[in-house]
């Protein structure tokens, strides 16, 4: 059943300028080394006596947040033990690069992590390199990679995603007495993992990539023009070279349907549908519609577009935004999203939000029947996304927000004061302009905040509450 009380409309708006970003925030060695030594707290609250974690191009951020360093081209893995300088392995081209890196480890050349063709050995083998950390017969090691499992996977819960010639050579030396076990649940549980409870100046980086995504996102909107190719479309985001989270996506027409194509050289035209999303290190934003002014433009079947789908939907939005905060399980966010856009005319089938953080899609506590509680410190994503497979094509609003108690608002207002003043601006706006209440702890990291025009030609026409 759709609710559209507070009813909701399409209002022209002057949108502010909330400002950009010269300087990112950086993360010092001394936040670094304390994310260690929870991590290793946490460990050793498990029962485990080492800690492995891997990255690669794909899988980067669970080895960056613990020690600064991303892989470029190739693998690597970061050792931790209680009381021990942690230890990360990298091929040859990673040898160098690692030094930029800011967290406090022990770096060792691990050549099988080098690409293939290139040299070999001149590196320890991988027995001799965990021996060293007192890892053999009877150890217990936990392994995390990307992701972990439950239940409703179909494997089991230890099941471990890493690559299989390090596991092998793990559980040989563990032997039977000792145990491999993915503990991925440590940093990425959506209730107390360490990476979804963020520290003041991981948020302030986070909200200095939101606002340059989002930006990029309103300069799409307002600089596209039909006769345009997506790459030129595209080019409107404003790339600066920051590293991505994900595929640049443009697409219209035929292909906007899929959501996820990177742009091509197709020539857009008018009234195509349109879909797209700019995502970096800690931020995605995108939005979706149709490439027209208004309704008129729109085919003759589906000139209902914004009554019949817009409308409530962004009442599903505006309900996201009122219900987050502090202590709020997910439960309660899904069933406020699902009794407005909960009809299979909608297909909401993925979770209507979920943690953000390196990656684009840490993990969600925001599922049927969640009891999680939403924390102070946890950086999350509004994306809700209706896949109707209609003519009435879609819309869109993804954005990323955190939640804040009072004192971690203190810390950011006095560490961040020009992101706090943007993060306030945005907060008048949505409740002066949109109508939208928000909690206190709320803290609004989009330069396009809850924004939805669903004519792209008239990017001033947004949807708003009506109170």
């Amino acid at each position: 059943m759709q609710h559209l009380a507070p009813p909701v409309h399409l209002k022209e708006v002057h949108l502010p300028d909330f400002g950009t970003v010269e300087f990112e925030p950086a993360v010092s060695r001394e936040t670094y080394n304390d994310r260690v030594t929870k991590l290793c707290e946490m460990a050793e609250a498990a029962g485990y006596d080492a800690i492995l974690v891997y990255g690669d191009r794909e899988h980067a951020s669970n080895v960056a947040f613990l020690t600064g360093y991303d892989p470029r081209f190739e693998e690597a893995l970061a050792i931790f033990v209680a009381g021990r300088t942690p230890r990360l392995l990298v091929g040859n081209e990673g040898w160098s690069y690692a030094d930029l890196a800011v967290g406090q480890f022990d770096k060792e050349l691990f050549q099988s992590f080098s690409l293939m063709g290139q040299p070999r050995g001149a590196s320890r083998s991988f027995e001799d390199i965990l021996a060293d950390f007192g890892i053999g017969p009877g150890a217990h090691v936990g392994t995390i990679g990307w992701k972990h499992f439950g239940r409703h996977d179909g494997l089991a819960e230890d099941a471990i995603e890493i690559p299989a010639y390090l596991v092998d050579v793990l559980r040989r030396m563990v032997g039977p007495e000792g145990s491999v076990r993915n503990a991925g649940a440590l940093v990425a549980d959506p209730a107390d993992g360490l990476r979804v409870r963020l520290d003041v100046d991981e948020l302030a980086r986070m909200e200095a990539a939101a606002t340059h995504v989002s930006q990029g996102l309103l300069n799409v909107l307002k600089g596209i023009r039909p006769g345009m190719t997506e790459r030129q479309a595209a080019r409107l985001m404003g790339f600066d070279g920051r590293p991505q989270s994900a595929h640049p996506m443009l697409s219209s027409g035929p292909r906007a349907a899929y959501g996820l194509p990177s742009p091509t050289d197709r020539r857009i035209k008018p009234g195509d549908p349109m879909t797209t999303a700019y995502a970096v290190w800690g931020a995605l934003s995108a939005r979706a519609g149709f490439l027209v002014h208004d309704e008129t433009e729109l085919p003759e079947g589906i000139q209902d577009y914004v009554p019949k789908l817009v409308a409530p939907y962004f009442s599903a939005v505006a309900a996201w935004y009122e219900t987050i905060g502090i202590g709020v399980t997910g439960g309660a966010i899904f069933d406020a999203v699902m009794r407005r856009i909960g009809d299979p005319f909608f297909g909401v089938t993925l979770n209507p939000g979920h943690q953000i953080g390196m990656d684009e899609w840490v993990n969600s506590p925001i599922f049927e029947g969640s009891d999680i509680p939403l924390q102070s410190g946890m950086a999350l994503q509004l994306d809700i996304i209706p896949a109707t497979g209609t003519e009435w094509f879609t819309t869109n609003v993804e954005d990323g927000l955190a939640l804040a108690d009072s004192n971690l608002r203190d810390r950011f207002r006095q560490r961040h004061p020009m992101a706090w003043n943007r993060v306030e601006a945005r907060r008048a706006f949505m409740q002066d302009t949109l109508g939208i209440r928000l909690r206190p702890e709320v803290l609004p990291f989009s330069n396009f905040p809850a924004c939805l025009p669903p004519f792209w030609l008239r990017p001033d026409r947004i949807m708003a509450i009506a109170r």
